[in-house]
């Protein structure tokens, strides 16, 4: 545990001394200019907020609901098994791979283009292992016994779900959230195939708009710049700001989750 916290501390440390040093109002706010050497990443920021979130709205109902499923209704055998094996083995798929699915499945099939749309269904379904893994973990940690009264006192079982089950459950599952932002917020191999523009002037105007992501733009920055002393600090900069982003929305559900378990302990 120390040691973890330890690498972590020095993780963000040695992020925020860097990064710290080119924050600034305009950084925030404005768009890159000059080769992308001077001005902001406001539309990487937004992209990455974007996309982000669509993959959580996306991935979180489905993933509630195929765990439910799988320890509420499912009949337990072989195939069950089989199910749960293969939702371990997905999780451990590399992000590209992901990436060229989404490109082949929802750019090119289903004709959405480098988008938003695209790039976060293809996040939301990077997502889907944790999130069903950790609900299931949490509906199994409720006690069989509460079940058994909901229905004693003639509630039905889909009753007994929605109003016993899954509150009692809502911390351990947004720990999977929490994990899963994480996880989508700084992945990169995924979106270059699906959602992320090298450039852009402005901020997207639909869900079939190309975006900027603050991962992509790091890589673009450290790979693809003409003046890398001015663009690797802008990188750490971008990188500064991402952790900053991905510690916030985990305080966040870390916080609701903690109110939660206040309400259900």
């Amino acid at each position: 545990m120390f040691t973890t916290l330890f690498f972590l501390g020095l993780i963000i440390f040695f992020v925020g001394v860097r990064g710290a040093k080119v924050i600034s109002w305009e950084f925030l706010t404005q768009i890159p200019r000059c080769s992308m050497t001077q001005g902001g990443v406001a539309p990487a920021i937004v992209g990455t907020l974007y996309i982000t979130l669509g993959a959580i709205l996306f991935s979180l109902p489905l993933g509630v609901a195929c765990a439910v499923y799988l320890c509420e209704y499912s009949p337990k055998g072989f195939m069950v098994n089989i199910i749960r094996i293969s939702i371990n083995n997905l999780a451990g798929v590399p992000s590209v791979v992901f990436g060229l699915f989404g490109l082949a499945v929802f750019v090119k099939f289903f004709g959405f283009g480098v988008s938003i749309l695209s790039g976060s269904l293809t996040l939301g379904i990077l997502a889907l292992p944790l999130i069903i893994s950790s609900t299931q973990e949490a509906l199994l940690a409720v006690p069989q016994s509460i079940r058994e009264a909901s229905l004693s006192l003639g509630a039905t079982k889909w009753e007994t779900i929605k109003r016993i089950v899954l509150p009692a459950a809502l911390p351990g599952i947004l720990t999977g959230v929490i994990l899963s932002i994480g996880r989508v917020a700084g992945e990169t191999a995924p979106i270059l195939f699906t959602a992320a523009a090298f450039y852009m002037r402005g901020y997207p105007k639909s869900v079939f708009s190309e975006v900027m992501a603050l991962p992509y733009h790091i890589y673009a920055l450290m790979t693809e710049g003409v003046h890398p002393d001015r663009q690797m600090a802008i990188a750490y900069g971008c990188s500064f700001i991402l952790l900053f982003l991905v510690l916030s929305i985990s305080g966040i559900a870390i916080i609701i989750r903690q109110k939660q378990r206040i309400q259900h302990g």
